[in-house]
């Protein structure tokens, strides 16, 4: 082949795609227009009067239209900072290391590790034997003053003896006293009982071990209630309020949800994390929870309304984020302030109201203040071109 068919043919395919795309893509009037080529649009303009006089309703559907073909999405509403998810621990609401006031020999331990404790059951009995001693013979020191302080007394009575001697018995008896007092106090100390009602933990001693003040033997803890220590950002530390109501999740059993309240606020924001210590009470009737359990804790505040659109919506210029708004069939931008971005929607801070419509598709062919026409809506009477019926215009094309 030549090479001037070779042109031709070129220029001829070249003219093609032109036409095609001038013809075809909504926007490549207004991109023409640009250039000062308006010579599409004019053709188009009679092509839409020939329409009105032959009874046509809507124009050709092209890229000879002025108004920009665009996809619109309703603006909606979102909350932020309504909500707080915090992971803590808990703790049982009271807890007790148990360990001797004497040192001695262990005789016997009549609980089991695990075993459930009441206040003032036995967990471990030391060697008494010398301590029982002394308190017998206190016990009798005691009765032989006592026996004396009566018969001076009387004596005294009858001035057989002096008044001096009789005080100086009931002195000896009030001392008798305090030494049994003191024997049946150290008898006592022999044996260690549970200062309070809970669930014992492991036994870390056995029978015939010696024991010391300093000897940890076991701990009770007091589950019917656990607490939850958690942390949380000092964004929410005003909104931290005692006896506000919060939900945990223990992490070992999903699915299941205790609802409890916070019982305690920390005074001050942690400066190295910037967080603030929050306590909370769960109850714990079904003992399905436990001590040093991790827990996921969440709270509802009040949050903060904004306005969310399609993330489509959002276009970006060396001013920042901003959206197209339609209003009256009319393209107008509007600035943004992204406040949360989302998977299916995006909280932005702006002068648009829920229900509002912003361009999602077609942004390309979009200028401010120029008319848009809606995908899948009717079109009105500027966009039918004066297709519809007027008066005294059947006359004019007869």
């Amino acid at each position: 082949m030549k090479i001037w068919k070779q042109i031709v043919w070129s220029l001829v395919l070249a003219g093609g795609a032109f036409l095609g795309w001038a013809w075809f893509y909504p926007g490549a009037g207004d991109t023409l227009a640009r250039y000062g080529i308006d010579w599409f649009s004019v053709s188009s303009t009679g092509q839409q009067a020939g329409d009105a006089r032959s009874g046509g309703g809507a124009p050709r559907r092209g890229g000879f239209s002025r108004e920009a073909l665009v996809v619109v999405a309703p603006v909606g509403q979102g909350v932020v900072n309504d909500r707080l998810t915090a992971i803590g621990t808990g703790q049982a609401v009271r807890t007790v290391s148990i360990r001797p006031l004497v040192a001695g020999q262990i005789a016997e331990i009549p609980v089991t590790s695990g075993a459930r404790v009441d206040a003032g059951d036995v967990i471990i009995r030391l060697d008494s034997a010398e301590e029982e001693l002394s308190v017998e013979r206190a016990r009798l020191a005691a009765m032989d003053a006592e026996q004396k302080a009566t018969r001076l007394g009387s004596l005294a009575e009858q001035r057989a003896i002096s008044s001096v001697e009789a005080d100086a018995a009931r002195t000896e008896l009030q001392t008798a006293r305090v030494a049994l007092k003191e024997a049946e106090l150290a008898l006592s100390r022999r044996t260690v009982t549970a200062p309070i009602s809970g669930s014992l933990g492991i036994l870390s001693v056995n029978v015939g071990d010696y024991i010391t003040n300093q000897t940890d033997i076991t701990t009770i803890d007091d589950r019917s209630e656990i607490l939850v220590e958690f942390h949380v950002p000092e964004r929410f530390a005003a909104a931290m309020t005692v006896r506000k109501p919060i939900e945990a999740t223990a992490i070992a059993r999903p699915g299941e949800t205790f609802e409890g309240s916070v019982t305690a606020v920390d005074n001050r924001v942690d400066e190295s994390s910037r967080t603030l210590r929050v306590r909370a009470l769960v109850p714990n009737q079904s003992d399905h929870l436990r001590a040093g359990m991790s827990f996921e804790v969440e709270i509802q505040f009040q949050g903060e309304t904004y306005p969310t659109i399609d993330p489509l919506a959002v276009q970006w210029d060396s001013t920042g984020p901003y959206v197209w708004r339609v209003v009256d069939g009319k393209a107008e931008r509007v600035e943004v302030a992204i406040i949360q971005r989302n998977a299916d929607r995006v909280l932005v801070e702006a002068e648009i109201a829920e229900g509002d419509e912003v361009i999602t598709e077609g942004v390309q062919s979009v200028r401010q203040g120029a008319a848009v026409r809606i995908a899948g809506a009717e079109p009105n009477a500027e966009q039918q071109g004066g297709g519809g019926e007027r008066p005294g215009s059947g006359g004019a094309g007869s």
